[in-house]
């Protein structure tokens, strides 16, 4: 399973071509970590951008998120990872 880390300051578009090249290569799930509110928002704007990248393969993208803790700066913090899987 390939793992994107997806920052606020990441460009959705770029992301969602990861996303997308990945599946193309064969893989049936990628895990997106994202830490804040302004990651999410770009990482979810990436997987709607590669369901319509992937659409011409038959492919369709699913995202089940789920929470996970890390630490940052000696900091734990609550962080969001969203398992996308290709049904």
């Amino acid at each position: 399973m390939d793992i994107i880390k997806v920052s606020s300051k990441s460009i959705s578009q770029k992301v969602a071509g990861s996303i997308a090249n990945s599946f193309r290569e064969g893989n049936k799930s990628v895990e997106i970590q994202t830490v804040g509110a302004g990651a999410v928002n770009q990482a979810i704007k990436a997987i709607s951008i590669a369901r319509g990248f992937v659409a011409p393969l038959g492919l369709n993208l699913v995202c089940t998120p789920a929470f996970y803790d890390v630490i940052i700066d000696d900091k734990e913090k609550t962080a969001i990872k969203l398992i996308v899987e290709a049904k």
